[in-house]
């Protein structure tokens, strides 16, 4: 056992459930660790200002979802460290810095370990980052002391965000072990499912109260804006969601289907299906963190008023220039476009937009062929998958060799077509104005999906024992 391996199993950790679990206990595992990540969702940081919280929120709104985080309690982090402690080491090991063999028991060992180990660390690295950068106050404000010492505030938040942290790595460990799926698509399936119907249909204006007791309160849903004001923004934000659903969900059912036959029993086949997002929403999730990274470290550095070279000034968290200002999908794009036509329209917000989308498609592309790689998607793996099955190509003799070759045509300018649209859609609609925001839309149709397979699979499994093998 390596070093790597023996050291993470002195971290905190949730331990196999030693059999196979029935689909009712599944369910109901996945229900408590649902209910746990709302509860702290609701837990607000201690000695962070309400003032300062709300500017926070605001500030990475766009994150929030992406991240199935929530600004200003005790799960800000969201899956940060997670997403983020797994971009690292697919880099590394994409790029062969760490010569790990991915394929194999040991190498997989190895990655697991790693990425747990560095998910812990980046916790209170970020942490440490969003307490003493100033989004939530000022952080060398003494609240107490301990034994003589003084305790400043950001100290005290770092402490509570770490915690937070730690908690959404062991739920998301729970929910890979003992429930459906795993805690990262689950947590951001959550947050943007409330975001959405938040921003559609909730009658309750900023301050909780229902729009129509107020006597002209501005209710936080479109629905109920639009029919209240009639106002265009709100038919954009409902027309653009159910548009971007529609997309999401007729291309998550497109694929390429591989005929094939069984060896050994001669006129009796199958197709092997490919699907269009090949690599789901994987790639996306690490843009969107590689952009959420780069806000904190350049709010970090800059201080709460302040400047870094390259990456851009910030005010109050917020990016102002720079390169944090163009990873953020610019402000009012499409309704300024609508209201004002392209007369309305500076030659900045169009350079802002195209290296948006661009980067977007470009860097969701390549994440896809790392994740593909690291996670056994690729066509030596896959054709490894069919040959265990005693499937074969019609026409050729049993050969790995032969399965390889013909998946070589389909599978790596899948990978890459794949990720780039799924970066491309997402960029796209995030300009939109759809409810939440065009990449939550995507991500919250393709882990629902999933979701849905996973439980007809499961289900069917238990109707039918002699199935499972054969799946």
């Amino acid at each position: 056992m390596s070093t790597l391996v023996q050291i993470a199993q002195y971290v905190p950790t949730v331990r196999d459930p030693g059999k196979e679990q029935k689909l009712k206990q599944m369910l109901i595992w996945t229900g408590i660790v649902l209910l746990l990540y709302f509860a702290m969702s609701e837990i607000p940081l201690w000695t962070a200002g309400a003032e300062n919280a709300d500017t926070a929120v605001e500030s990475l709104r766009t994150f929030e979802t992406l991240l199935g985080s929530s600004t200003g309690t005790l799960i800000t982090l969201g899956i940060g460290p997670i997403v983020t402690a797994s971009i690292v080491l697919q880099m590394l090991v994409g790029s062969e810095l760490l010569s790990w063999n991915t394929d194999s028991q040991e190498g997989k060992q190895k990655f697991q370990a790693a990425q747990k180990l560095l998910a812990y660390g980046l916790t209170v690295i970020q942490a440490a980052g969003f307490a003493f950068s100033g989004t939530f106050g000022p952080p060398t404000e003494i609240i107490g002391s301990l034994a003589g010492i003084s305790i400043p505030v950001g100290l005290l938040l770092t402490l509570q965000m770490s915690i937070g942290g730690w908690l959404i790595i062991l739920l998301d460990d729970l929910i890979q072990k003992w429930g459906f799926g795993s805690g990262v698509g689950l947590f951001i399936a959550a947050g943007v499912s409330k975001a959405i119907f938040v921003q559609l249909f909730s009658p309750l204006t900023d301050t909780g109260q229902l729009y129509f007791m107020t006597g002209g309160g501005d209710p936080q849903g479109a629905f109920f804006t639009f029919i209240t004001t009639l106002a265009p923004e709100a038919a954009l934000t409902i027309v653009s969601t159910v548009i971007v659903f529609a997309i999401c969900v007729y291309l998550q059912a497109m694929r390429v289907e591989i005929p094939l036959t069984f060896g050994n029993v001669r006129g009796f086949g199958q197709k092997w299906p490919l699907k269009f997002f090949y690599t789901s929403v994987m790639p996306v999730i690490f843009v969107s963190a590689l952009t959420a990274n780069v806000q904190i470290i350049g709010t970090v550095l800059a201080g709460q008023n302040g400047s870094v070279p390259i990456i851009g000034s910030f005010s109050q968290g917020q990016p102002q220039s720079g390169l944090a200002l163009l990873l953020n999908p610019p402000a009012d794009f499409v309704s300024t476009l609508i209201t004002g036509g392209f007369g309305s329209i500076t030659s900045f917000q169009i350079s802002h937009v195209l290296f948006y989308v661009t980067f977007y498609t470009v860097g969701a592309a390549i994440f896809s062929i790392f994740w593909a790689r690291t996670t056994g998607q690729d066509s030596d793996a896959v054709a490894e998958q069919i040959q265990d099955t005693g499937m074969k190509v019609p026409g050729f003799r049993k050969d790995k060799r032969v399965i390889k070759k013909v998946l070589d045509r389909y599978i790596p300018p899948l990978v890459v077509v794949a990720g780039a649209s799924v970066g491309f859609i997402a960029a796209v609609t995030n300009l939109s104005g759809a409810a939440s925001s065009g990449t939550s839309i995507l991500l919250v149709v393709m882990i629902l999906y999933r979701l849905y397979e996973q439980l007809a699979q499961k289900h069917m499994e238990e109707l039918h024992p002699a199935l499972k093998d054969f799946f």
